[in-house]
């Protein structure tokens, strides 16, 4: 909603908004005149603050909150005039009332337990200037007021007022961003059109040169005149045209400047409007650290750099828990009591320090502290004591390897349990957030010195870089910044072990899984050549997954996905390529976890080289459909010893959705299964010019002679009971139909 449109906006909701924007201005300025109770401006910026809000709050006829920011307002005046110099005993309560207010806007004013909360907030605010905020400690109410709703909170200085403030929905934003990336594609065909252009011009020129050719070359006795004229004639027109063609093409690539340029600044504007500057997301930080802190008997200062550094909107949400847990473990974990700070020659007060900054195409941000540090023989004996591994491993482990045990889920030195740690919460809740936005995290550590986690995260959700692969010949982007490595590897270096294949990658063993087989994208080329294998993952969940080829980086444009269509497994979200053909963004989290199913339930397909056997000889794939665990198995593990390719199915439908994304050379089924049976499978595929040609055979516990009917006359090609099933049956059945494993 802009600012033209208030008038729709009732007198209380406007109140709000008046609360929402003075009551950070309030809360920064009172941090900034405990430190320094003489900055004149703090305390005109305050009083000025207070006094707005005494108006508003008037005309709404708010009278709680009249009377709180007045009381707050008399204060602000005793102090500039000189009757009063604010201390701890002062900001104490007037920090209570910023939370009052906030509260107080929200409920209208009309909760009846909010009267004993004003009353003692006045009391306590008259106390405290009446004893020069030196007398006993305040009433119940002085602080933070009980049930109030978190402050809202501030870090630096109000922007310029000369920038004019409209509201406007997230849909609104994330359509006009959809929009200006749609702009900037369509603003790139704009670029191989005038390619092609060129190239019917070069076309042109040839064409004038053969017909000068054919002038030169003619026969000596002079060509008839009208043969002649006519050629002259073809001639001139070929280079009319070349000529207008000529002139078009430099309208066209000087047209293509400028829409790529405008759609680019379109686009850079829209984005534009996403961000909003760092200290919006961290309001409420340095007053959480300052009342965490006294709650502790802790000195501590929280200093905000690069607040103004502009970062997406979506990022900036979801960094609030993230660094509210690393700043509540550097004040409880790393900086120490003033009497221990003291004896180390430090000075009483610590520092922590939340810095933003946008470097190398990514946003950075630092949580930093000066306090003890992290103990790494303390942390060396809680990883072997929680059995994450063993002695000798965990004492040949690197500084850095060791600190990435503190983002285990459930993972705390602390030996004691309070509110505020001890519970194994936090540093997973970190990294979650920030694989969840492609993004990536580490921590260094100095005895005695102080602990630094830095975050580096995309400047913006919805643009992201890219790896663009080919599989099972569709275009796939991953996102580079899930990337391990991506590289190239020889057949030869492809070793087994434990029936898994695996290579070594910096002298650790990757298993290798086709990326085929996890999208259901038919087979891998049969190049014979070198793998592309993109490696994913970390610590012991590291994977290489094998494409076709590499098509290069890419800078895509994120495009959510129609919500109708649910999770899809595996695919996070679309974008679309400079000459508008769509492509799908991995999912590298899910895929990981789609592998580990493939591991578990043992259906892991081999991955040879090319997508062919060692002999050079290609696999026959076969698909078995049962909903009976011990009977798929069964039939997968028979068939796969023999040498053919096998994949599963848990019932009728995910068969149907498996054969009509992957080709395969034998369907096995059951009959009697949940979502589709598979006589109605058989039909199906019958039916479907596509695969009516797949031999079919069905294996059932059914052995009457209708029940066999049923089944050939669907369409099946072999009826075998299990009843009379044995090794050689299934066998000797595939091999009737498709002959031996390999082609």
């Amino acid at each position: 909603m802009s600012s033209d449109d208030l008038s729709e906006l009732s007198m209380l909701a406007l109140f709000r908004i008046e609360v929402e924007n003075h009551a950070p201005l309030l809360t920064a300025g009172l941090l900034a005149l405990e430190r320094d109770p003489d900055a004149a401006d703090q305390l005109e910026a305050c009083m000025r603050a207070a006094h707005s809000l005494k108006g508003a709050a008037s005309i709404v006829g708010i009278g709680a909150a009249v009377k709180v920011a007045h009381a707050m307002e008399d204060c602000f005046v005793a102090a500039q005039e000189g009757r009063l110099r604010l201390r701890q005993g002062h900001i104490d309560p007037l920090l209570g009332g910023v939370d009052l207010l906030a509260h107080l806007a929200k409920t209208s004013g009309t909760d009846q337990a909010d009267a004993p909360k004003v009353t003692a907030f006045v009391e306590s605010l008259a106390h405290a200037m009446q004893t020069n905020g030196e007398g006993d400690p305040a009433p119940d109410g002085a602080g933070p007021a009980s049930g109030a709703a978190p402050a809202t909170p501030a870090t630096v200085a109000a922007r310029d007022n000369s920038d004019r403030v409209v509201r406007v929905t997230a849909d609104n934003l994330n359509r006009l961003l959809g929009l200006a990336g749609e702009s900037l594609v369509a603003a790139r065909w704009l670029n191989p059109f005038a390619r092609s252009l060129l190239r019917l011009k070069r076309l042109q020129h040839q064409t004038v040169q053969g017909l000068d050719a054919m002038r030169d070359d003619g026969p000596t006795s002079p060509l008839e005149d009208r043969s002649r004229a006519a050629l002259h004639e073809v001639k001139r027109r070929v280079l009319e045209c070349e000529q207008l063609l000529a002139q078009g093409l430099d309208d066209l690539e000087t047209f293509e400047r400028r829409s790529a340029d405008l759609s680019r600044r379109l686009y850079d504007e829209a984005v534009a409007c996403r961000m909003r500057s760092f200290a919006d997301g961290v309001q409420a930080m340095p007053r959480m650290l300052r009342d965490l802190g006294r709650s502790l008997g802790k000195q501590v200062r929280l200093d905000i750099v690069g607040a103004e550094t502009p970062v997406d909107r979506d990022v900036l949400e979801r960094l609030d828990a993230p660094l509210g847990h690393l700043l509540r473990n550097a004040l409880d974990h790393g900086i120490e009591s003033p009497e221990q700070r003291r004896a180390a020659g430090k000075a009483a007060e610590g520092l922590v320090r939340l810095e933003a900054r946008h470097s190398a195409g990514a946003l950075q941000i630092t949580v930093s502290d000066d306090g003890r540090g992290i103990a790494l023989d303390v942390l060396r004996r809680a990883v072997v004591e929680r059995n994450h591994t063993k002695v000798e491993i965990a004492a040949e482990l690197s500084e850095a390897e060791l600190l990435e045990f503190l983002f285990l889920p459930g993972f705390t030195l602390s030996d004691r349990v309070t509110e505020i740690s001890g519970r194994g919460v936090g540093l997973d809740v970190v990294q979650d957030m920030v694989k969840q936005v492609r993004g990536s995290v580490r921590v260094s550590t100095q005895a005695g010195h102080g602990t630094r986690f830095q975050l580096q995260l995309p400047l913006t959700l919805s643009v992201v870089r890219t790896l663009l692969v080919d599989i099972g010949g569709e275009p796939y982007a991953f996102p580079l910044a899930r990337i391990v490595r991506a590289l190239k590897l020889a057949p030869q270096q492809v070793e087994v072990l434990e029936g898994r294949q695996h290579v070594d990658v910096d002298g650790r063993r990757i298993g290798l899984v086709t990326a085929h087989q996890i999208l259901q994208a038919g087979e891998p080329q049969t190049s014979g050549g070198d793998l592309s294998v993109i490696v994913v993952g970390d610590h012991d969940d590291t994977y290489g997954l094998v494409v076709d080829r590499f098509l290069g980086e890419r800078e895509l444009v994120v495009q959510a996905l129609d919500p109708r269509l649910g999770k899809i497994k595996d695919i996070s979200a679309g974008a679309l390529m400079e000459d508008g053909s769509p492509v799908l963004l991995i999912d590298i989290e899910d895929m990981i976890r789609s592998v580990q199913k493939l591991i578990a339930s043992g259906q892991l397909s081999q991955v040879q080289p090319g997508g062919i056997a060692a002999d050079g000889k290609k696999r026959k794939r076969v698909l078995v459909v049962d909903d009976s665990l011990t009977v798929r198995e069964l039939e997968r593990k028979l068939l796969a010893q023999h040498g053919y390719d096998v994949e599963v199915a848990v019932d009728g439908m995910d068969g149907w959705n498996a054969v009509r994304t992957g080709h395969f050379d034998l369907l096995v089924t059951d009959i009697d299964m949940p979502r589709m049976d598979g006589i109605e499978l058989v039909t199906l595929v019958k039916k479907d010019l596509n695969l009516k040609s797949m031999p079919v055979m069905i294996m059932s516990y059914k052995d009457r002679a209708d029940d066999r009917r049923r089944g050939l006359e669907a369409g099946a090609d072999h009826y075998l009971t299990k009843g009379s099933f044995h090794d050689q049956t299934l066998l000797q059945a595939a091999v009737d139909l498709i002959g031996e494993a390999m082609a």
